[in-house]
């Protein structure tokens, strides 16, 4: 969904890596985004599989740092409700810690 995720996007940067650092001949530079092709459910359904500490990862574009100085999710960008969702899709519980007032 963003622009910054879609394969064109990948293979253009890929492109300019490599045309960037001379490398273009040798093709040195190549990107692998394993994930771009999953939706966020899928991503999650993986994550659980594999034992990733899901706890200790969140998506926010705009972190709220509490009092104790933790750095939590807001829950109400564009990430955190694809996340939420994504969590839904998968069937599995969301240990995303987010602001207070953001657990809805």
């Amino acid at each position: 969904s963003y622009p910054d995720c879609r394969p064109e996007f990948i293979a253009a940067f890929e492109t300019m890596a490599n045309l960037a650092t001379a490398a273009r001949e040798r093709g040195r530079f190549k990107i692998h985004a394993p994930l771009a092709t999953l939706t966020k459910g899928e991503i999650i359904t993986l994550g659980t599989r594999l034992s990733v500490p899901l706890e200790l990862t969140h998506s926010c574009y705009d972190p709220v740092t509490d009092e104790s100085g933790r750095v939590l999710a807001c829950g109400h960008c564009d990430s955190c409700q694809l996340r939420r969702q994504g969590f839904k899709e998968a069937g599995a519980a969301d240990p995303t810690r987010y602001a207070r007032g953001a657990n809805v």
